[in-house]
């Protein structure tokens, strides 16, 4: 049985990607594991010697098990008012581990069944404080497994096409794999995205690129409905904030690998001139994706 595993911070933000994920898991005939990283406490000095912390460890633990059981008893309660009997209703876990957020998440990664991981992002929206975000920006670099980040204004739509953003690499054919294997549950559309600043006819190089591309493509990846698209823009961002706006998809898939699209979004000074929101969820596959089933 595969398990979608859900940090929390008890934020309206992780609610959100909570609510969304209960959809999720349900299509997927998944079960859910919600988590909490317990950061450790402010120390405080005592006449020079040691420190001691200001509330014990045990305490806040209980205390987050605690708010964990609370909110996956209410998601239940919610699926069962909600949904039919006689549908699959989700199994919602829950535990807590002392650390970092990306620590704890790897913890749970490695000790469980999970095939994805949903979180909230927060702030002003979308891409756009995903990119920005100090929090989902270490998540991605440390995440070794596929991530869906949820904006606080997502809300669930049936998921009819995903845009999966490329840059024609043959390593993005592995990719796609996984991603078609997550596409078939919905019986979704992949629209391959390359945003570039001129049209693939204007130069013989680039229409030869694509056409191999999507050759590996038919000959590696068994899925239909697998469609190329071809984005004008001189700004990669830019271009997928219009595909965001006005190509009626409801999730946007991208690889972080070191110096392709994603890392230059990160850490381009573009990064700052988002206008608009992009208020899709957003996953993140890592560039090694030959061992994941979603």
């Amino acid at each position: 049985m595969k398990t979608i595993l859900l940090p929390t911070d008890f934020s309206l933000a992780a609610k959100n990607a909570a609510r969304y994920a209960m959809h999720l898991a349900k299509e997927m005939r998944a079960n859910l594991k919600l988590c909490n990283a317990v950061m450790l406490p402010v120390e405080i000095p005592l006449a020079g010697h040691v420190s001691v912390p200001i509330v014990a460890i045990e305490t806040l633990e209980h205390d987050t098990e605690e708010k964990l059981k609370h909110l996956a008893e209410k998601m239940s309660e919610l699926d069962q008012l909600e949904t039919a009997n006689d549908t699959y209703h989700p199994l919602v876990a829950y535990g807590a581990e002392t650390g970092s957020v990306t620590g704890v998440v790897k913890s749970f990664m490695t000790d469980h069944n999970i095939s994805l991981v949903v979180m909230g992002t927060k702030g002003a929206g979308g891409l756009s404080q995903f990119l920005l975000g100090s929090s989902s920006r270490a998540m991605v670099e440390a995440a070794t497994f596929p991530v869906l980040f949820v904006p606080p204004e997502a809300s669930y739509n049936k998921i009819i096409k995903i845009a999966f953003a490329t840059d024609l690499s043959k390593q993005d054919i592995a990719v796609i794999h996984v991603l078609a294997s997550f596409a078939r549950t919905f019986n979704a559309e992949i629209l391959l995205v390359h945003i570039s600043n001129q049209l693939p006819d204007s130069q013989m190089s680039s229409k030869k690129k694509i056409d191999e591309f999507l050759n590996e493509i038919t000959n590696n990846v068994n899925y239909h409905k697998i469609y190329y698209q071809h984005v004008l823009d001189e700004i990669v961002d830019e271009g997928l904030d219009w595909l965001s706006k006005y190509g009626q998809i409801q999730m946007l898939a991208m690889v972080h690998r070191k110096h392709d699209l994603l890392y230059r979004l990160f850490n381009g000074s573009r990064t700052q001139k988002l206008r608009r929101k992009i208020d899709i969820p957003l996953l993140v596959f890592p560039p090694d994706c030959l061992n994941k089933v979603l």
